[in-house]
């Protein structure tokens, strides 16, 4: 996995984690699902990466 990608990838999931808390804090439930959402898209991410991984080990 190239350090790129999981930067990224940490970073869409870091973006979620925020747009969560600040969801909850003020109410907001669109925001939060955003940031549950995001987190999930940099999880999938990473999983394919560690599957690009592990074919070419």
């Amino acid at each position: 996995m190239s350090a790129k990608n999981k930067a990224e990838n940490t970073g869409d999931k870091l973006k979620g984690k925020t747009k969560e808390a600040l969801g909850k804090l003020t109410g907001n439930e669109r925001l939060e699902a955003e940031g549950k959402a995001d987190q999930a898209k940099g999880d999938l991410k990473q999983a394919g990466e560690h599957a690009k991984d592990a074919f070419k080990h």
